[in-house]
């Protein structure tokens, strides 16, 4: 403000030095020119002070308002929430949630987990202080253990018999899932509203490349015919024999990437089917899921049982890469899932496609950790770390 009146001042005399030097009978109409103008400079340069003090106190207040959660919220099953203003400390029962939380910022508040380092080793490589979170796995886990960790919000799937039992310990508790991309975005910015700070830029900057990614991948299949579309078989488990049909995230990436789900007449995730209902279907391919065992292919195409089986028989076999979490199923990883789809059943239309390089990229912009070249290998080849 005092450069501001050093800088008003100033014009006022270089103004008031030109009326005196007018010629005579021009004074006046020179002085009430310099008057009103530096009336008008000293008008703008306040109001431009003013407005600039206006747009930082502004600029401040959107970014307090941006750094607590939301005040209420309603989740995914309609229930009204009241959330804290500030999140600090999370529990979250929802195994795959976890890794939407790290992907928002989040990972290291993780307080409380269904998550071990056996069945996801690679989050708890990426995000190594989920080691000292508490298990939320089992259905009667220690609700004195959780109170101890206290947790400022619990994330969990619908269904979890828990849910009363933590509700009654006075914790807000939020239930979400998804089944498809439109609730698995509705579920990612949920979770960022529920978090604020820059969790609601993350989770803008992950959509954005979703659709992004979707609307690529779609561009390039549109034009396939029919016969160009392999019957593409998921597997989540061998013994007993269980599949994904239609109205599933996995139907929704094996028709992206230009697929046709072998599973007709079968709905809904992990449906346990027969043997002669596989060999009725005869798909072109078959994608192993990430609960399958260390080597879920090799298992399958050493079973005499799928011999005849065309897939097989033209070694098209695969294993679903698994990071962080498995990328065929919940996870923030489906934006990669759709990508190594395509180009596994299409590798001629997605030639451009570099999958370690994806991969890498991904981990470094959402994940904030530098993959290495061989780790992505691994990943895309569904094996643990090295260590």
């Amino acid at each position: 403000m005092k450069k501001l009146i050093g800088s008003v001042a100033g014009i006022l005399l270089s103004l008031a030095v030109a009326a005196c030097s007018a010629p005579t009978g021009a004074s006046s109409s020179a002085a009430s020119a310099a008057a009103s103008s530096a009336s008008s400079v000293a008008a703008s340069a306040a109001s431009s002070e003013t407005s600039s003090a206006a747009s930082a106190a502004s600029s401040e207040a959107s970014s307090a308002a941006s750094s607590t959660a939301a005040g209420t919220i309603t989740d995914m099953l309609g229930n009204t929430v009241q959330i804290p203003e500030k999140i600090e400390r999370i529990a979250d029962s929802w195994p795959a949630h976890s890794e939407i939380l790290m992907m928002l910022g989040a990972g290291d508040k993780i307080v409380a987990t269904a998550n071990t380092k056996q069945t996801v080793p690679w989050m708890f490589h990426i995000n190594p202080s989920l080691s000292d979170a508490i298990t939320t796995s089992n259905k009667d886990f220690n609700t004195e253990d959780l109170a101890a960790k206290q947790p400022d919000i619990f994330f969990m799937s619908p269904g979890n018999t828990n849910a009363d039992k933590i509700k009654s310990m006075g914790i807000p508790t939020v239930q979400l899932n998804f089944t498809n991309y439109d609730e698995m975005k509705q579920c990612i910015s949920l979770t960022a509203q529920v978090l604020g700070g820059d969790a609601i830029t993350r989770a803008d900057k992950y959509i954005q490349y979703l659709d992004n990614t979707l609307a690529s991948v779609k561009q390039k299949t549109a034009n396939l015919s029919a016969a160009e579309k392999p019957k593409v078989l998921h597997i989540q488990s061998l013994e007993p024999l269980k599949v994904d049909g239609s109205d599933t995230i996995i139907d929704d990436w094996i028709t992206a990437a230009g697929g046709v789900n072998a599973a007709q007449g079968v709905k809904g995730n992990m449906k346990e089917v027969s043997m002669e209902q596989v060999l009725q279907w005869n798909p072109d391919v078959v994608i192993i899921g990430v609960n399958t065992g260390k080597d879920g292919a090799a298992e399958l195409k050493a079973n005499k049982a799928w011999a005849n089986i065309k897939a097989v028989q033209d070694n098209k076999v695969y294993n679903n890469p698994s990071g962080a979490y498995g990328w065929d199923r919940y996870s923030a990883e489906e934006v990669l899932q759709v990508q190594w789809a395509a180009k596994t059943l299409h590798p001629d239309l997605f030639q451009d496609v570099n999958l370690v390089q994806m991969v890498r990229e991904y981990y470094q912009t959402y994940l904030n950790y530098p993959l290495s070249t061989d780790e992505a290998q691994l990943i895309l080849e569904a094996k643990p770390p090295a260590d």
